[in-house]
């Protein structure tokens, strides 16, 4: 039914209800008030998300200025594993490269639960047809908040490097791996947010209760945390039916990347990098609403907003090029996985006592919050002989004895596997033939790596996975036309980079310095030749 015959309807129905109200007679009249006025409190206590009336609590934030949460937000920030956030920096080892980039995952999950209760609010004001409530609002916004409880020492780095390299490490040992294949940090947010729960609900078995909440809500938020799939076909999520999917879309959106996260992340990693931000979620967010599309409800953009949409697939590219993917920075962090693989004494046999339980920490909430970036000092001030080797490279790290950067190249051919590349430059430094006689070249010491880029969905136009409503018709959206987008968008939206480093050797003499100078010179060389000669490279 079209909106304006609901409100119609509506209109009329409450005017029959105020002339049947008027011709009731004293004292009867008295108790028909008092029946309208439980039903009119029945329906704001559902619908209503005016919590002005809550003791909401105020935090001062660089990027969004004074946000209010709601009291059951706040307990659930004033936990140990949400405070543990405060000890996980944002960027990992970026703030190296870029001295501001401190910033950490508190503030940022509490951007990311003010976004979250905004976006919320716009769809609910502006349709109210979709028939959101103040349990779907809380239940958004904390999802929002702990959405990120899961992320390990130097964020990133954790899941994304040292997890993957030891469960390779476990095969190559042949040792017991219990570790999840495709581990994420995802997963752990849902076990640490289970923990938050029952710990809250040892201090009050009713916390979840007095706010409305239920288990079913509890499921909605973890389901929330890990974001659905818009590709399944039937709907087997259990916290909301499917005319609520696209509250689905609004903290992990799976359909097509735009969601309240990487809102907050652009904004304030923006702002502590000094990088210019082109994006304005502002905006976006006046522009939101929800329409049906091939049957499923999504949270759509206007038409006119297309650019202000390729705007923010474009900070993303920008944010990785210039700084989450920096030559440097980088480096820096295979550096400090290295380091954490090292220190990690559940890819040793013996398990010695006097490692750090690093991997094997992801099996319990309980141990893997004691995993913060304070493991760099633990492991910089520690005298155990089985913690050399990283205390090394954490040193290395803090003298700045980085491995010199050699070159970079972007490929242009596709399909071209990491295997494929690193024997193709192991077998060109072996062949080099150097300008300099008393220079020879060891392809151990000049480790290759691949750096992908891309706009959010590898090698896909982001922009074709979004659903656009025009200002004639905004029941009625779909993907936008070539026609009315730029034509200055790029054709490609992913690329690969490959980049070679030297290691340099430790405790270097004035002469060994001058013989890296000229290594470094001659690998540089080796490079180019490699880059004009093979797989179609330029430098």
């Amino acid at each position: 039914m079209p909106r304006s015959e609901t409100f119609s309807d509506l209109r009329k129905n409450l005017q029959d209800l105020k002339n049947s109200y008027e011709e009731i007679e004293e004292p009867e009249k008295q108790q028909a008030w008092e029946i309208i006025k439980d039903e009119l409190k029945d329906i704001l206590k559902i619908y209503s998300l005016d919590f002005s009336k809550e003791q909401m609590k105020v935090f001062n934030d660089p990027i969004h200025g004074h946000i209010a949460l709601h009291p059951l937000l706040v307990k659930i920030t004033d936990t140990p594993q949400f405070q543990r956030l405060r000890h996980i920096k944002q960027l990992g080892g970026t703030y190296l490269v870029y001295p501001g980039a401190s910033h950490n995952r508190f503030e940022h999950s509490l951007g990311v639960a003010y976004l979250s209760g905004c976006l919320v609010n716009i769809l609910h004001d502006n349709q109210p047809e979709l028939k959101i409530t103040r349990q779907d609002y809380l239940c958004v916004q904390i999802a929002g908040l702990c959405h990120d409880l899961g992320h390990g020492p130097f964020s990133h780095v954790f899941d994304g490097l040292v997890i993957p390299e030891a469960k390779k490490m476990k095969r190559i040992r042949s040792l017991p791996d219990d570790i999840p294949e495709k581990w994420k940090h995802e997963q752990m947010s849902v076990q640490m947010f289970d923990d938050i729960v029952k710990s809250l609900k040892t201090e009050n078995e009713d916390v979840l209760k007095e706010h409305g909440l239920d288990d079913t809500d509890v499921t909605f938020i973890k389901e929330l945390i890990e974001g659905a799939k818009d590709s399944v076909a039937e709907w087997t999520y259990k916290g909301r039916a499917e005319d609520k999917s696209f509250l689905y879309e609004i903290v992990a959106n799976k359909q097509n990347g735009i969601d309240v996260d990487k809102w907050d992340y652009f904004a304030r990693d923006c702002h502590h990098l000094g990088i210019r931000n082109s994006f304005d979620h502002h905006r976006l967010l006046k522009f939101a609403r929800v329409c049906e599309v091939n049957g499923r409800k999504h949270i759509c953009f206007r038409d006119k907003e297309a650019d202000n949409v390729y705007d923010m697939f474009r900070t993303r590219y920008t944010l990785h090029r210039q700084a989450y993917q920096h030559k440097i920075c980088n480096i820096i962090e295979e550096m400090f996985a290295e380091a954490l693989v090292l220190a990690d004494r559940d890819l040793h046999e013996r398990k010695p006592e006097d490692m750090l339980k690093i991997s094997e920490a992801i099996k319990t909430a309980e141990e893997y919050s004691k995993l913060t970036d304070e493991i760099f000092e633990q492991i910089s001030c520690s005298t155990a002989e089985n913690l050399q080797e990283s205390r090394n490279i954490l040193d290395k790290i803090v003298r700045r004895k980085l491995p010199k950067f050699v070159g970079e190249a972007r490929l242009t051919e596709e399909n071209i596997s990491k295997e494929d590349l690193t024997k193709s430059w192991i077998a060109a430094v072996q062949n080099y033939n150097p300008t300099d006689p008393t220079v020879s070249l060891n392809a151990e010491e000049l480790p290759v790596y691949v750096v992908d880029l891309d706009h959010g969905m590898k090698d896909k136009n982001p922009i074709e996975s979004v659903y656009f409503y025009s200002k004639r018709n905004p029941t009625q959206a779909s993907t936008i036309k070539d026609y009315q987008l730029s034509s200055f968008l790029p054709k490609k939206f992913n690329e690969e980079l490959v980049r070679v480093y030297y290691r340099r050797t430790d405790d270097q003499t004035a002469e060994d310095k001058m013989e890296e100078k000229k290594k470094v010179e001659e690998a540089e060389k080796c490079f180019e030749k490699w880059c004009a000669e093979h797989f179609g490279l330029r430098v």
